[in-house]
């Protein structure tokens, strides 16, 4: 059965007119676009464990493409299909065996990697004849993915690429134009050279779109001082709501939202409230002299920082409000202490 919608009220979270797909790698991410009433043509199923209820709701649900991770995802998708008398359109996803010198954690298509089938081992090309071969599975094309986020052109061009942002003033990523003439003239060179013509090609730029929409926002609390080592200033949130820095070292911008003109004159490392030493959000950074009550503003927070947070510690999930040409709304409550609690018995 397709995931049953919880709840009456119209998201209109999609534009179909902006030509945008949609990319889930989870049954509740499938049930959320579909209470968003995204086109399912437009959503891509990803992931490299996908679960029979979840590969059953969606293709009860007529998702677009299911974008296969493994040989037992093959046969689990096309038992499931038959059963329901359906066929279902399919990515086969390949590792290209490139580095894209972008963080181990966050590097998806080299040899070494959970993610697809390697060409390198000769699997890719077994999934394609696997694929070809099943009754109720048509294959559609391939997919694949290096890393994220990569600052470099290079691998773009053989092939692909995950769209970098800026996450500090330092960072300087390669503008959209700049990545397609390396996929695009490298993917048209490519078919010239071996006589075919350009398949359709789609990109997955999400994280520059949404990532610099969004700006966390932090109420300062204590303030420890340690003479010649560091100062630490503690905010009301930390890795519950932003956990990048303390999984793979990811950097951020911080700046005073409620003095932005004040100069900076002090160093200091931005400390979460959550019970482990590794729970910093960012280290030796430039504020103005911070004092219990100021509110800090970490930008580019859109893409990761809802998406991955929980509830470590107990704490509740932060609100999401919602600004545009100075009007606002909120389009996500503050979890209370009661939804923390509703699924216990």
């Amino acid at each position: 059965m397709p995931p049953r919608r919880t709840s009456t009220r119209r998201w209109r979270a999609f534009s179909p007119e902006e030509g945008l797909g949609l990319d889930v790698v989870s049954g509740g991410e499938l049930a959320v676009a579909m209470a968003g009433e995204v086109p399912l043509d437009r959503v891509y199923f990803h992931g490299n464990n996908k679960t029979p209820a979840e590969l059953e709701e969606a293709v009860a649900a007529g998702i677009g493409r299911v974008v296969v991770d493994s040989f037992h995802e093959l046969d689990l998708l096309e038992r499931i299909c038959a059963e329901a008398g359906k066929s279902q359109d399919i990515l086969v996803r390949v590792s290209p065996g490139i580095d894209p010198h972008t963080h181990a954690y966050t590097t998806t298509g080299i040899i070494d990697s959970k993610f697809g089938f390697s060409i390198q081992t000769g699997d890719a090309e077994k999934a394609v004849q696997q694929a070809i071969a099943a009754p109720h599975l048509n294959l559609r094309g391939l997919h694949f993915h290096l890393g994220s986020p990569i600052f470099e052109l290079e691998p773009s061009s053989a092939p692909g690429g995950g769209f970098a942002i800026a996450y500090t003033r330092n960072d300087q990523p390669p503008a959209a134009d700049d990545y397609a003439e390396a996929i695009v003239g490298t993917l048209t060179a490519t078919c010239n050279e071996l006589g075919m013509e350009p398949p359709a090609l789609v990109v997955e730029p999400g994280r520059s779109i949404i990532g610099p929409a969004g700006v966390a926002l932090y109420r300062i609390g204590a303030i420890k001082e340690i003479p010649g080592v560091r100062t630490y200033v503690s905010v009301d949130g930390g890795m519950g709501d932003n956990i990048r820095p303390a999984l793979y070292q990811a950097s951020y911008e911080v700046l005073s939202a409620n003095r932005p003109t004040a100069e900076p004159d002090a160093t200091v490392t931005i400390a979460g409230k959550y019970c482990e030493s590794g729970d910093v959000l960012a280290s030796d950074i430039l504020l103005p002299s911070p004092v219990a009550g100021d509110v800090i503003a970490i930008p580019a927070a859109g893409a990761y920082c809802p998406s991955m947070a929980s509830n470590y510690n107990l704490n509740p999930r932060p609100p999401i409000v919602l600004v545009n040409n100075g009007e606002s709304r909120m389009i996500r409550r503050r979890e209370s202490y009661a939804d923390m609690m509703l699924c216990d018995l």
